[in-house]
């Protein structure tokens, strides 16, 4: 259902398809009357509490590099186009299109049951990483806080962990992120898609803007943080070319890895990024398309675990080799160390028995 563009201003999607899982479907149609008709209202973002259950979701996929994740959000406010969490908002019964940017939920008790799911006799740390699907820094984490909240908690337990942003909010928290920075407990990945703003306002229209995502790289690792940044997703024929640059001035700004994944288009991402291309890009539209598909074995998707995330042919060969060669000549090719599960303690509650020890100090 395409949206009229007054409610589409500053959005990414351009239209607003019902969920793949509703039993009725919406078109928009033109019914002929007048433009003397009142306007709907501009399309205004709602949030919502979700009440989890739990607060660590896990995985066992062989091609994503943590097997726990905290999601503070559902849904995000950057409206990134191409977003992989977008087909996920169909099981909310809501659309991936416009309601998915729009419509967003939070967990207020993230702390509360991550404070619980660690204190458990039987918990074993291990890596936990913080927004894998999406952004734990959108715009209503600065009056909400929940993934401040997570911080702490993190913080309490000594309990290692990654996190990813695009945005420049991330800096807000250095004053955990540092000193877990340097503990060996913390580790930030800062995505950067490209360094037109033209592009990334159309592209990520109410994230950071790219001279903000490197500032907030610049600030991480001031701090102590070790941080990557993902230039991610790769779009042949629309930011391909940026590859170089954005790799080089990552390096200038402190980071010390990099990585990169090319773009997916599962389920309904496949329509809205074509819909998107079409109504933004247009003299582009068909060749960045041609090539996404030259990279997919002439599909728009291929979801299997040894190709969705780098594509496969000739053009997914020749941007792995600009990538390795860009990635080693700005010195990005560092291993970091492993972050140290053993500094993992349960803190004591109020009530607690002291150590012996701690009784005779």
């Amino acid at each position: 259902m395409s949206a009229p563009p007054h409610l589409a201003r500053g959005r990414g999607a351009e239209s607003n398809a019902t969920g793949r899982f509703e039993s009725l479907q919406r078109e928009a149609f033109d019914d002929g009357w007048t433009a003397d008709d009142a306007k709907p209202p501009t399309l205004r973002t709602t949030v919502t509490a979700e009440r989890a259950r739990v607060i660590i979701t896990r995985n066992d996929s062989p091609d994503i590099g943590f097997d726990r994740s905290i999601n503070p959000y559902r849904g995000c406010e950057h409206g990134c186009i191409y977003c992989y969490a977008r087909p996920a908002h169909a099981y909310m019964g809501l659309s991936p299109g416009l309601d998915f940017e729009s419509r967003l939920f939070f967990k207020p008790d993230a702390a509360k049951l991550l404070t619980a799911e660690l204190s458990k006799p039987r918990y074993t740390p291990g890596v936990i990483h913080i927004g894998g699907n999406t952004d734990p820094y959108q715009p209503q984490e600065r009056t909400l806080r929940v993934t401040r909240q997570v911080l702490e908690v993190l913080q309490q337990f000594s309990h290692p962990f990654t996190i990813i942003s695009k945005s420049a909010s991330i800096a807000r928290d250095l004053d955990i992120l540092g000193p877990m920075g340097k503990a060996g407990l913390a580790r930030a990945t800062v995505s950067i898609t490209t360094v037109d703003r033209a592009l990334a306002r159309a592209m990520e229209p109410r994230a950071a803007t790219p001279d903000r995502r490197f500032d907030a790289v610049r600030r991480l690792s001031g701090a102590g943080v070790p941080t990557i940044v993902m230039f991610a997703p790769v779009i042949p024929g629309l930011n391909d070319h940026e590859l170089e640059t954005v790799l080089r001035r990552a390096s200038e700004a402190g980071a010390i890895g990099a990585g990169y994944v090319v773009l997916r288009l599962p389920r309904e991402i496949k329509d809205l990024f074509a819909e998107w291309l079409a109504a933004k890009r247009p003299d582009r539209a068909a060749r960045v398309m041609s090539l996404v598909r030259q990279m997919r074995g002439g599909k728009d998707y291929d979801a299997e675990w040894t190709q969705r995330m780098k594509g496969q042919g000739p053009i997914a060969e020749m941007i792995a080799q600009r990538f390795k060669f860009a990635k080693r000549h700005f010195g990005l090719d560092q291993t970091p160390p492993p972050l140290d599960l053993t500094q993992f303690k349960v803190p004591p509650k109020a009530g607690d028995q002291l150590g012996l020890f701690e009784a005779r100090a």
